[in-house]
């Protein structure tokens, strides 16, 4: 039976709406409980820090931290996702760290949030990139960014939400004798638990298991994908070993090392930052004021995402706004604005550059690697470069503890910022097969 170009386009528009609606909006909603979770430190240390007497560097190590357990279990755990499952695995991640961050509400020094922060990290390991190699499963390159874009709206959204929510349990929530900052940690905890027991009976792992497929869209994505990964593949086999030793894989961990650098000093530090234009803010108003930004953001994110699938260009998407966001950064700390008004307009131009990178930065490994060459190179992106969300928030609260203003620190990671800018435009245009690039090695 020959498909009419009609009958193929109208397939294709079916699958493709299906998987979306299907898909997207969970994995969203996990994402939005993730940020969450491990952002959360931040609001927390509006009250936190002075109730178990907390420095500014002791803050940045524990909000950093995180990343030290992540970097240890990235790769082994992204690999295990790719021959486990990603319904299993991404379970199993979301019912650990949502134990571990209720645990770490009844700490009681910073030496014990030392180790659950730790222990967050080494939990979560593997469940960003896990999320975007099952994304691999399912989208095709040329709906990748956008894709991407629309899950990693939960990070914006997460904040948006997650804001004033957090503002108003520190300051009505002491229930049973416990400080507002505990319960914000027990209470956004429960979320991912219940997160992963849905995971396990409700996320599909790959096309062919999922029922809201009928047996012609599925026969139609698993083709569609296995011409990309051929290409991709380029005729020959690539081992984890020889990605992990492939020049673009370093180039693009570099560029995402400095680029969170950035934005974890932003996700960390921002509520703090903005509580100290006024000691007349309540953490309420605080937590409403830290929303702004990010909504900011949101819409500047999915309109970049857009523009560039539709033109499949990523270096120039990825490098502007976040040349806007470096720019910002140091405009703040050379300004050091005591106007709510401007600092929340440099905050809004610092969350819509770093924002609108993900989704086209995603869509360059996706350019190249595949099966478990992807599993292996996207967790090592992320695993070397989530370091930066160490390097960031710690090094903003040494200088601040140093100095006794933050001024020095917004522009060294404005300068970071833009260091992950001129790494984006040296990118050649287009990757080489993984194979292709190896064989020149040898």
């Amino acid at each position: 039976m020959i498909t009419s170009p009609v009958d193929s386009a109208a397939l294709e528009a079916r699958t493709i709406r299906k998987a979306s609606v299907r898909i997207i909006p969970f994995v969203f909603i996990l994402f939005v409980v993730a940020a969450l979770d491990r952002n959360n430190i931040g609001f927390a240390a509006l009250t936190m820090n002075r109730e178990l007497g907390i420095t500014s560097q002791q803050y940045g190590f524990i909000a950093g931290i995180f990343f030290f357990g992540y970097f240890i279990f990235e790769i082994p755990s992204n690999l295990l996702l790719h021959r486990i499952g990603a319904r299993i695995w991404i379970a199993r991640i979301l019912v650990t760290w949502g134990v571990i961050t209720i645990v770490s509400g009844f700490a009681r020094s910073a030496h014990q949030l030392y180790a659950t922060r730790f222990l967050l990290g080494f939990a979560e390991a593997g469940y960003f990139p896990g999320i975007l190699l099952y994304l691999t499963y399912w989208f095709r390159e040329q709906h990748f960014a956008q894709t991407v874009a629309l899950f990693l709206t939960a990070n914006p959204v997460a904040n948006i939400v997650g804001a004033p929510f957090s503002g108003i349990i520190l300051d009505h929530v002491h229930w049973l004798g416990l400080s507002g900052w505990r319960w914000l940690l027990i209470l956004e905890g429960v979320p991912a638990v219940i997160g992963g027991v849905l995971t396990y009976f409700l996320l599909p792992g790959r096309p062919a298991e999922a029922k809201f497929l009928t047996p012609e869209e599925k026969v139609w994505i698993t083709t569609e994908l296995e011409r990309e990964e051929r290409e991709k593949v380029a005729g020959g086999q690539v081992t984890v070993a020889q990605v992990l030793v492939h020049g673009r894989i370093w180039h693009l961990t570099a560029i995402y090392f400095t680029a969170l650098l950035g934005f974890y000093s932003m996700i960390f530090w921002m509520p703090q930052l903005v509580k100290a234009l006024s000691s007349q803010y309540s953490n309420t108003t605080v937590g409403i004021l830290v929303m702004i930004p990010y909504l900011i953001g949101l819409p500047v994110m999915i309109l970049v995402s857009r523009s560039s699938d539709r033109r499949l260009e990523r270096r120039y998407h990825a490098a502007l706004p976040l040349l806007v966001a470096a720019a910002a950064l140091v405009l703040l700390g050379l300004l050091a604005p005591s106007s709510v008004f401007l600092a929340l307009i440099l905050w809004g131009l610092v969350a819509s550059g770093v924002f609108s990178l993900w989704g086209p930065f995603w869509g360059l490994p996706n350019q190249f690697l595949t099966g478990y060459s992807a599993a292996a190179g996207i967790a090592l992106i992320n695993c070397f470069g989530n370091l930066g969300g160490f390097v960031g928030p710690y090094t903003l609260g040494a200088i601040e503890n140093q100095t006794g203003s933050f001024k020095i620190g917004l522009v060294f990671v404005g300068l970071s910022l833009l260091t992950s800018t001129i790494l984006i435009l040296v990118l050649p245009k287009r990757a080489a097969p993984v194979a292709a690039a190896v064989a020149l090695m040898r």
